[in-house]
């Protein structure tokens, strides 16, 4: 197929999508006003040739710009002051987040500190906490995704790790989320198979737990909806052809939709995902694509008469939860993702420890049906021993 247009949305902030569009980075900061920003990274993406794509135009162009790309796989709170740090001392105006999510996540809550007073962790996502914010230091961000997976390029809220206690923190503000998104696909062409895998069933959990999260939101169904069916047509050739530019495009842009169906709310995989994330630092697609299946199956009783209507959908025989299950394990193991949490090399110890940290995650509050300490010791048992 041909590749698709450029395109500008407004939908759930300004995006530029288009092969290439990278190289519009000097458009974007002159229309945000940035005239010295902070480009925020991680240590792996800095040294590949597409870091070069977006350094390019700025020098060209003689805008000036700073780095930071000491940012981990799961980011921490560390790396966040660090980012402030360097933002603060060499006069910076803005920051562009690039990368993947654990990219995004840093630079939006760098742009986020960069004015305030309070220490992070008096802005986690707990009641109305997000309001000793002072509003008008909050820096504005341009996010440049460059993995089709946490769509956190359209989010408010950020995942950062606290180093001490290793837990995983949710940040939230309403102006977190990015003033101007660039989808540019060509920038995920040479990811690495497994990454390409992780990312793209990370989105996939997004989407799922979205329509599967109690409350009424069409428009979020809707959203989720169509996500699943563009990653279950288009993850495969991403997976098997990563130059495709057809579903290069549309994993990208699945992506951004699954992460804004999640404003309705996520489940047990993100809250397990997220403990194992804190506690054993495990890539974060990884562990949501170990633990979909089984999160599925634990779910089953309330989930029957929406998953009937997902397969339905999307076209899978005998539309039941039972064979939604059973797509997911042939699409696992055609992008080579392990079964079970002990073949990712996660100690299957802790469990009571794992239950209550799992339970007390954000995303617990909407999975689909009511959970309890003792269901996420039950669910992890089900990820170690593989059993669906």
């Amino acid at each position: 197929m041909n590749p698709l247009p450029n395109t500008n949305w407004n939908y759930p902030t300004a995006v530029w999508f288009g092969h290439g569009r990278v190289a519009d980075i000097v458009t974007a900061c002159e229309q945000m006003g940035m005239t010295h920003p902070l480009i925020v990274t991680d240590q792996a993406l800095v040294q590949l040739p597409i870091m070069e794509d977006l350094l390019a135009p700025l020098r060209e162009q003689g805008i000036p710009h700073s780095l930071y790309s000491d940012v981990q796989p799961n980011p921490t709170g560390d790396n966040v002051a660090g980012g402030v740090a360097v933002y603060r001392a060499e006069g910076c105006d803005g920051v562009i987040a690039f990368g993947g999510g654990s990219a995004l996540d840093a630079g939006k809550t760098i742009a986020f500190m960069s004015g305030q007073t309070r220490p992070l962790w008096d802005f986690e996502d707990i009641g109305d906490n997000w309001t000793r914010a002072e509003a008008d230091g909050i820096a504005g961000t341009i996010a440049i995704p460059t993995t089709a997976g946490t769509g956190s390029e359209v989010g408010r809220a950020t995942v950062i790790t606290h180093s001490e206690n290793h837990a995983k923190k949710i940040i939230f503000h309403p102006e977190m989320m990015p003033r101007l998104v660039i989808l540019d696909p060509d920038l995920t062409y040479d990811l690495p198979r497994h990454i390409t895998a992780w990312t793209g069933i990370d989105a996939l959990v997004h989407a799922i737990e979205a329509y599967l999260a109690p409350g009424f939101h069409p428009m979020a169904d809707g959203i989720a909806m169509e996500a699943i069916r563009m990653i279950r047509t288009h993850l495969p050739t991403a997976y098997t052809q990563p130059h495709d530019p057809y579903a290069r495009s549309q994993m990208l842009v699945a992506a951004m939709m699954g992460a804004t169906a999640f404003q309705k709310g996520l489940g047990s995989v993100h809250s397990l995902a997220h403990t194992l994330g804190g506690l054993y630092d495990m890539p974060h697609g990884l562990a949501n694509s170990i633990i979909l299946p089984y999160a599925l199956r634990q779910n089953a009783p309330a989930i029957d008469a929406r998953m009937e209507t997902l397969c339905s959908f999307l076209g899978i025989p005998d539309p039941s939860t039972e064979s939604f299950i059973a797509w997911v394990l042939e699409l696992r193991a055609s992008l080579a993702i392990p079964h079970t949490l002990t073949e990712a090399d996660i100690p299957c110890e802790r469990t009571p420890e794992i239950g209550q940290i799992a339970h007390q995650d954000p995303s617990t509050g909407t999975n689909a049906r009511p959970m309890t300490p003792e269901d996420f010791e039950e669910l992890f048992g089900m990820c170690c021993r593989g059993e669906i």
